[in-house]
């Protein structure tokens, strides 16, 4: 269906009731048309506040892993043939650690002799 342009026409103010032109008139937001003079945008205040939303969960998580523990902190190497003096002469020497791991530590080459120990729970 087509409209009349509005060129010509007049309308009536909803808020103040004076005549004005049709095409100066504006909308506001609750629907009311108004002249130039009576029109207010919509104050801010009269929008609800949206809180953000809280997440749920992670997008694409990854599931647990299970890796190998070391004992307490302590790490152990399974086959003490790969330990390579690494310079010679020198107390430095290298670790390979369990391949399950992959990683390699150095370290102090020592010994150490401990005597007898008893231990006595009364």
């Amino acid at each position: 269906m087509a409209y009349a342009t509005g060129k010509y026409a007049n309308a009536i103010c909803d808020r103040c009731g004076f005549k004005y032109p049709y095409l100066s008139m504006k909308t506001e937001w609750d629907h009311t048309k108004v002249c130039p003079e009576c029109y207010e945008p919509k104050h801010p205040q009269l929008d609800p506040v949206h809180p953000p939303v809280d997440a749920e969960s992670l997008w694409q998580p990854r599931p647990d892993v299970s890796l190998p523990q070391a004992q307490l902190g302590r790490v152990t190497t399974r086959n003490p043939s790969d330990a390579v003096i690494s310079q010679k002469g020198t107390n430095m020497m290298r670790f390979r650690d369990d391949p399950n791991i992959g990683s390699a530590f150095s370290g102090e080459q020592g010994k150490t002799a401990l005597g007898d120990v008893t231990v006595s729970t009364d």
